[in-house]
This record gives C-alpha cells, sequence and structure tokens, in this order.
C-alpha cells in the first residue's frame, strides 16, 4: 500500500521553526515526509534536510515526495536517540531546528501487515524497523505475567493492566497468541463489560503499552530530547509532539530542566476543532517547542 500519513499540528510546528532559507533542519521521525515538506518549502540550495527514520517503507516514502525540491536532503535509518553520532558522522555541527513527531504513523496504522492495530486483524508485530528481531509476539508469548502488568500499567496507564496480563497468560498456556484479533478478544474478555461501555477500544491502551515496549519508545527519551537540545544552535528551536501523557510528562520535565533552553510554549500546543474534524487520530497531540538561549546579542555582547 502507499505510505499516507496526515502530519498533526503541521501549520504550528513550522511556524515555531522560524525556517531560515540556508539553515539546517532535522526531522527525527520523517515519517511520510510530511513536516519534512513544510521544511524543505522554506528552504533554499543552500539549505539541509536531514530526515531520520527507522522504517524503510517511510525513507523511500519522503525521498520520493521530496525529490521536487531544491534544498540538499540526507536520509538516515537509525533512531532519533542517536542524533549526535548522525551529525558527527555527516560532520555537521550545528541545527538550526528539529522536528520529533512521536506519534505511530497512519500508514504504519493502516497497514495491516504491520500489526499494529486493534481494528484489523493481522500478525502481532508492531515493528517500527521490520529488520528488528524482536516482535509483539515475542512480548505477549514469552514475558511474564508481572512483567506484562508492569508495561500494561505503565506505558498504557491502563487499570485493569494486572487482570489483562493474567488472562494473556491463561490464553498461551494453550497456544502461542498470533494474531492481533486474539489478543483483542483476550482483553474484551479480561475487561469488565460495565468499564467496557464508555471511553476509547478497550484494547488501545493495552496495544499502545506493547507498540512502546517493542520499540523501546520511553527509557530513552529523556536522553534522546537532551541530544536535540544539545545540537541546536543558537536560537535554534525543538518541536516535540507527543501523544500520550508519560511522554508529553517526559518532555515537559526535560525542557524545563534544561537551563539553557528558553521554552516558546508555555502550554502545550493542541489541535483545533477543525484539524480534529479532519484527522480525529490527531485528538491527544501536545506540541511543546523550546529555543536555544543566545550567549551574545547580534552585536556580540555577551547576554545575562
Amino acid at each position: 500500500m502507499d505510505y499516507k500519513h496526515t502530519s498533526v499540528l503541521f501549520e504550528q510546528c513550522i511556524e515555531y521553526l522560524d525556517i531560515k532559507e540556508g539553515g539546517v533542519y532535522i526531522d527525527g521521525t520523517v515519517g511520510g515526509g510530511g513536516h519534512a515538506e513544510g521544511i524543505c518549502k522554506k528552504l533554499g540550495e543552500g539549505g539541509i534536510l536531514i530526515g531520520i527514520d527507522r522504517d524503510d517503507d517511510a525513507l523511500k516514502a519522503t525521498g520520493k515526495r521530496l525529490e521536487k525540491y531544491c534544498c540538499r536532503k540526507i536520509y538516515i535509518k537509525r533512531n532519533y536517540a542517536d542524533i549526535k553520532t548522525v551529525m558527527n558522522e555527516l560532520k555537521i555541527g550545528r541545527a538550526d531546528g528539529a522536528v520529533l513527531d512521536l506519534g505511530v504513523s497512519s500508514y504504519q496504522l493502516d497497514n495491516p501487515e504491520r500489526g499494529f492495530s486493534y481494528m484489523t486483524g493481522a500478525p502481532l508485530d508492531m515493528r517500527m524497523d521490520a529488520a528488528s528481531g524482536f516482535s509483539a509476539y515475542d512480548v505477549v508469548n514469552t514475558y511474564t505475567q508481572e512483567e506484562l502488568t508492569a508495561i500494561i500499567r505503565k506505558y498504557g496507564e491502563e487499570r485493569w493492566a494486572s487482570r489483562i496480563a493474567g488472562f494473556i497468560v491463561k490464553a498461551r498456556s494453550t497456544k502461542p497468541v498470533e494474531n492481533t484479533d486474539e489478543l483483542v478478544d483476550i482483553i474484551k474478555a479480561a475487561i469488565p463489560a460495565s468499564a467496557r461501555r464508555e471511553g476509547p477500544h478497550p484494547a488501545k491502551r493495552t496495544f499502545q503499552a506493547i507498540r512502546i515496549e517493542v520499540n523501546d519508545e520511553i527509557s530513552g527519551l529523556e536522553e534522546a530530547v537532551s541530544s536535540f537540545c544539545d545540537v541546536l544552535s543558537e536560537g535554534g528551536r525543538l518541536c516535540v509532539i507527543s501523544f500520550h501523557s508519560l511522554e508529553d510528562r517526559i518532555v515537559k520535565n526535560e525542557f524545563k530542566s534544561r537551563v539553557d533552553m528558553q521554552r516558546i510554549t508555555k502550554k502545550p500546543v493542541t489541535p483545533e476543532q477543525e484539524e480534529l474534524s479532519q484527522n480525529p487520530r490527531a485528538r491527544s497531540a501536545k506540541l511543546r517547542v523550546v529555543e536555544k538561549r543566545r550567549t551574545q546579542d547580534d552585536d556580540g555582547r555577551k547576554m545575562v
């Protein structure tokens, strides 16, 4: 299937980046190239876009999408947490701006072969990097009940984590849990009917938790955000879009802890109703923006 993804908070993100025509900009989660295209439209021939992703399909789709733009474009298959290594390898000293969209792409959710969605039957997978050997199948079928409870509670913020973990372990004692439909049925059976009548799909939080575990999305997020702050030039901006409270809390706290960064958004920016009507998946998105403090003013004098 074609790589299709609607970029969340696109206009706000591009505006906050305050893009310079000849600057260096990083899209650390390039996906299908939505935010990257917004950056490229404002870059001239002297500008550079660095697009990073773990998904080969995403990098191929981005390369095709951005062919028509005149700036220099560099595509790297890597975890965005490795940004310092990437910059060193490219021999590029600093970036004038960067964006991290921490959400799962619509392509990954909608492509049944990838096994991300609780709405479509598929083998249990959920790998952002299809070359990785560790998948949702391994989490569901090899983690202990205590380990499953811990990740579902922490990463999914699911109140029924213990029951769900217990039902998974019981089900797999007969046969391995092999596909998303089987896992959804197990989760539904574990959650009392009264609790399933309201709120999101009963499997949403557990699927989120397993996806985060498979792709190690949380453990290195704090260090990754700090690394992106480090590679910014003075006046450079970092935009981070998160999709659940655990991510947002990490981003918020890391921004607050950096004395060399100035918060541009005191509160997170959220999608307006017009965007939500066109893209309901954006409803939980939050954008936070910081800027690297300047140590000198335009006349070369030190700033306090």
